[in-house]
């Protein structure tokens, strides 16, 4: 029997889907985002999902539905929100409300006692401050200390495990304190480009037709397209001398991740939450399913929920924002594979 998981923040299910790879068995995913929780449960397989704030989870309660005994679990696992510790936000840290939801990852170990824990962060999450001045980093390992778990870190690049996206990310693994020493993957040695990832894929549709492959859907207003059209392939709109100013704006040399084409020669830079770069030839966005390609989502899994117009808004996360922000599954993949191979699982 496959060990069991359980899932916190789940998203749209990139952890998820890497940590069943690895050979685990994810039988409960949660997450506050309603769309989320909606392509989780499209994806689910079996699998409980629960669409509520994590912060006013009961624990024990969950422990319980799950007809789980403490040490029954043999992972929790989970992304917690990075805004509160992204590069491009404001870096409040633990000062935002939604930094200190790292700490209920603590909690839930608490009421599940699960042989191993797996978090995902941003690179700043290492150098983020509690509201007293301590290190976040080493408040949260003594958390985990007095539960009995050694937390070990590692920053990871996407790069490594065959994704063409320039992505690193924090990996936190706790352990029972016996484990000194926790053997992070390599990586699988596999480089790839964009066009690689993206070139053998159909056109998109509008939104009125069905697209041939899950949400391979265009939403690109026709006034965006002819600012798309000035831009290069691998360059980006402030660049673009041949671009009048009504067309480039307000935007200046140092706007180097709006507005950019990617190149199909190289990687795409870090996908971002509201962000979409522009396609390596054709005059229009990357469609949510090409954004689900270079996160290394395979084109099984069906995002729900609508899809953004660039110049629009909508509640909660859309489907270029849901898989933007989700681990991409081939990283979580190999960690987990590590924690498997180090309990003997």
């Amino acid at each position: 029997m496959k060990p069991a998981a359980v899932s916190l923040f789940s998203g749209a299910g990139g952890m998820d889907i890497g940590v069943d790879q690895a050979g685990f068995k994810t039988v409960c995913a949660i997450d506050f985002d309603v769309h989320c929780a909606n392509t989780l449960r499209r994806n689910a397989r079996k699998k409980t999902v629960w669409n509520v704030d994590i912060g006013l989870l009961d624990g024990e309660r969950l422990r319980d539905t799950l007809g789980m005994e403490k040490g029954d679990l043999g992972l929790l696992h989970g992304g917690p929100p990075c805004q509160p510790f992204s590069q491009i936000g404001k870096r409040d840290g633990l000062r935002d409300p939604r930094g200190m939801l790292i700490f209920d990852m603590v909690r839930l170990t608490k009421a599940f006692r699960p042989k191993s824990v797996m978090i995902e962060q941003v690179p700043y999450f290492l150098r983020a401050k509690m509201p007293d001045g301590r290190p976040a980093f080493q408040a949260l390992a003594a958390e985990f200390r007095a539960l009995g778990y050694r937390m070990h870190s590692r920053l990871l690049n996407a790069l490594s495990y065959g994704l063409p996206q320039c992505r690193e990310r924090v990996f936190l693994v706790c352990l029972p304190l016996e484990h000194s020493v926790f053997d992070y993957p390599s990586g699988n040695g596999v480089r790839r480009t964009v066009g690689e990832v993206l070139n053998d894929m159909p056109d998109p549709v509008p939104p009125e037709e069905t697209p041939a492959l899950p949400n391979h859907i265009d939403v690109t207003p026709a006034r965006d397209r002819e600012r798309i059209s000035y831009v290069p392939e691998g360059l980006w709109l402030s660049k673009c001398q041949d671009a009048p100013p009504s067309i480039v704006r307000n935007l200046t040399r140092k706007d180097t991740t709006k507005f950019r084409r990617l190149d199909r020669s190289s990687v795409a830079p870090t996908l971002r939450c509201g962000e979409a770069p522009y396609h390596p030839t054709q005059d229009r966005y990357i469609t949510p399913r090409e954004v689900a390609r270079l996160q290394g989502f395979p084109d099984t899994h069906v995002l729900t929920g609508p899809i953004r117009g660039r110049t629009g808004s909508v509640r909660d996360l859309d489907q270029h924002r849901q898989v933007a922000n989700a681990v991409p599954p081939p990283m979580a993949r190999a960690v987990a594979v590590s924690i498997a191979e180090t309990l003997c699982l």
